[in-house]
Formats: C-alpha cells, sequence, structure tokens
C-alpha cells in the first residue's frame, strides 16, 4: 500500500489516493487529534474519553506533507508541530477503510 495521490481538499479533508486503487479521506482535525508522535501520545493519554479538543486553524491547516519511507507520512502543520508520522495503516484506519 502506497499513496500515489495525496492533497489537502478545502482545507478541511486529506485525501489519499492508494496504488490499490482506494480513497481514504480523514478529517485535518482528526488527523491532528490522533496526532502519533510521543507527545501528543501523551497528551490524550491524560484526557478522559469524553474530552473534544478544540483546535485553532494553525493547528489543522497543512503547510507540508512528505512521505516518510515506504511506510508513512510526515505532515507539518501551520503551527510548525511535525513529529507525528502517520503509517500508511493508520491513516486508513482512521479514514474507515
Amino acid at each position: 500500500m502506497f499513496p500515489l495521490q495525496i492533497r489537502v481538499v478545502d482545507k478541511i479533508d486529506l485525501s489519499v489516493k492508494w496504488d490499490d486503487g482506494s480513497e481514504s479521506v480523514i478529517k485535518l482535525n482528526k488527523l491532528r487529534r490522533f496526532c502519533p508522535c510521543a507527545t501528543c501520545l501523551s497528551e490524550l493519554e491524560k484526557q478522559s474519553k469524553t474530552y473534544i479538543p478544540i483546535f485553532s486553524l494553525d493547528q489543522v491547516s497543512v503547510k507540508e506533507i512528505n512521505t516518510v519511507g515506504n511506510y508513512g507520512l510526515m505532515i507539518t502543520w501551520q503551527d510548525g508541530h511535525k513529529t507525528g508520522i502517520y503509517e500508511f495503516p493508520f491513516i486508513r484506519m482512521l479514514a474507515g477503510n
């Protein structure tokens, strides 16, 4: 599984077209909420199951997206956060496919 096309749609969704012909679409705020970096995972563990984060526009706006090896994406957000590597299966799972 490897992305053939990655794009931000209407500043709210990330669309990934995969080499198997499928497409994943996921909300940017959901990607940020489930950032897999150590800092964000630690913060997420501290929150209750009913916690709903409120993000600023900079926190959910994408500045840059790069592939990392053959296994993931590194998203640089407008606020400068970029330490999370989103592995391809994780992206598909968050998108529900």
